[in-house]
C-alpha cells in the first residue's frame, strides 16, 4: 500500500517509515504541507497519515483541500491535540480517523487497514479472466486464487486500471515505485516477468519501444466482463 506520511518530527517520521515499510507498505514522508501538496499533485496514495501541527499550517487544511477537490483518499489525523472538540473538528472536516499521540503502532496499523477497507469496499477490477479484489488484496485467474507480493499486486492493479492502454515503463515506475527517473533500471521488466510466471504468459503484452498493456482480447481463456 502506498502511504503518505505528513509529519515534521524526524523521530516520529523515521519510526513510521521504518515500521510501515517493514509491514510491506511503500512510505513517502513529507515534512510540511508544501511538500505534501507537491507529492499529491502527481500521485494518489492509498492512505494519508497527517499531523495537525506542521511548520506551515494545520494538516487538517490539507484534508479539507482534498475533499473540496473531490479526492477521497483516506486520511488519518495523527496529533497531540486530544480534546473532544478537536477530534470532532477533524472528523467533520473529512478525516477518516483520528489518533492521538502517543499512540500504539499496532493500533495505527489496524486503523490503516480499516480505512483502506472502507475506501476499497466493493472495488473489483476484471480484465479477461483476471479478477482483482482491491479491498481483500486478492487476485484470481478463472477462479483460481494466485498469491502475489505487494509490489506485484500494485503493478497488476496499475495495468488493470487501464485495460487496452499501453503504459510506459516510466509511468509504471512512477505509479508503482514512485521513481520518476531511473533510465538504467529494469525492475518493471523483472516484475512483469514475475506476474507472467504466476498468472500466465498472456497476462501482459509487451509493446516494443513503448511499454506494457493488459488487453481483454489477448487472453487464451478470455471470459466475458
Amino acid at each position: 500500500m502506498h502511504i503518505l506520511v505528513v509529519e515534521d518530527s524526524p523521530a516520529i517520521a523515521r519510526f513510521l517509515q521504518r515500521g510501515l515499510s517493514e509491514e510491506g507498505h511503500r512510505v513517502v514522508v513529507a515534512t510540511d504541507l508544501e511538500s505534501a501538496r507537491d507529492h499529491l499533485a502527481t500521485r494518489e496514495p492509498q492512505v494519508i497519515i497527517v499531523d495537525r501541527m506542521l511548520p506551515d499550517g494545520d494538516g487538517l487544511d490539507l484534508v479539507r483541500e482534498l475533499r473540496r477537490r473531490g479526492r477521497s483518499v483516506p486520511a488519518i489525523c495523527l496529533t497531540a491535540r486530544e480534546r473532544v472538540d478537536e477530534r470532532v473538528e477533524g472528523l467533520r472536516s473529512g478525516a477518516d480517523d483520528y489518533l492521538v499521540k502517543p499512540f500504539s503502532f499496532e493500533e495505527l496499523l489496524a486503523r490503516i487497514e480499516a480505512v483502506a477497507r472502507r475506501a476499497g469496499r466493493g472495488e473489483m477490477l476484471r480484465v479477461g479472466p483476471i479478477e482483482i479484489d482491491i479491498a481483500r488484496h486478492r487476485v484470481s485467474r478463472s477462479g483460481r486464487v494466485v498469491e502475489l507480493t505487494a509490489r506485484e499486486f500494485d503493478l497488476l492493479v496499475a495495468l488493470a486500471r487501464h485495460p487496452g492502454r499501453v503504459l510506459s515503463r516510466t509511468r509504471l515506475l512512477d505509479q508503482v515505485w514512485q521513481m520518476q527517473v531511473d533510465p538504467g533500471t529494469n525492475r518493471v521488466d523483472v516484475y512483469v516477468g514475475y506476474l507472467r510466471k504466476k498468472l500466465g504468459s498472456d497476462v501482459i503484452r509487451t509493446v516494443r519501444g513503448v511499454g506494457y498493456v493488459m488487453d481483454p482480447e489477448q487472453f487464451s481463456d478470455r471470459t466475458s466482463g
